[in-house]
């Protein structure tokens, strides 16, 4: 019995570590097209919404798609599973030192895994819900007016602020979550686990700060400050 437990969660924590560097790699290619809206705003329009229109319509990329949604279900469900599990067996020690050993970040993947997913479902509704069944304009080239809907969502200063939040939620869920995926899948050799921890923490930073620049610059230069 204990035997078939482990094995569950440990194949649990493969899938999870599995989906969860899937979706670090998606995060990349999110970000690079998320760039676009900081160029000028003449350009930004145009390019941002054929990379918009490019991500709905190529059947590649659409079936990539469907191993996203797979994933952020996986994951989430996966790590819900695991902490429920892992309070039980905490539950049956009087004792637990983890506090001296650990990040507070590391400790609570949980609460920080929460905060991502709400945010994910508001993201979900706002933009790829609004694209694909909501009355969205389009623009002179005939693409659905995606930039628009950027624009209007990040004129209000509570919208802004809610998602760099949610930007620094997701940056110490990666700095813990990365170096934990390396190392659940056996590929954290001791000879390496200073560039993977040095690789994490840049990549971490990277996404945290590249996702929070572009709501703050929108913001700033389309209602704020700079306008």
């Amino acid at each position: 019995m204990k035997v078939a437990i482990l094995k569950s969660t440990l194949s649990r924590k493969n899938l999870m570590a599995l989906t969860g560097l899937f979706l670090c790699f998606f995060l990349v290619i999110h970000l690079l097209g998320n760039l676009q809206l900081l160029l000028p705003a003449e350009r930004a329009e145009g390019s941002f919404n054929y990379y918009s229109d490019l991500l709905s319509g190529n059947i590649f990329i659409m079936m990539i798609s469907y191993v996203l949604y797979f994933s952020l279900i996986a994951h989430a469900v996966d790590a819900l599973v695991i902490t429920l599990k892992n309070k039980k067996v905490a539950a049956k020690y009087v004792y637990d030192d983890r506090k001296q050993v650990s990040k507070w970040y590391s400790r609570n993947m949980g609460i920080l895994g929460t905060i991502l997913l709400i945010f994910l479902v508001l993201h979900f509704k706002d933009f790829w819900y609004l694209y694909k069944f909501g009355a969205v304009p389009v623009d002179k080239e005939g693409y659905k007016n995606l930039y628009v809907v950027v624009l209007y969502a990040f004129k209000s200063w509570w919208y802004v602020l809610l998602y760099v939040c949610a930007m620094l939620a997701l940056g110490y869920h990666l700095l813990h979550g990365f170096k934990s995926a390396v190392r659940t899948l056996g590929l954290y050799h001791p000879r390496y686990a200073s560039y993977v921890q040095i690789f994490g923490v840049i990549y971490s930073y990277a996404i945290t700060i590249g996702f929070s620049v572009i709501p703050v610059y929108v913001h700033l230069t389309q209602y704020g400050l700079w306008n």
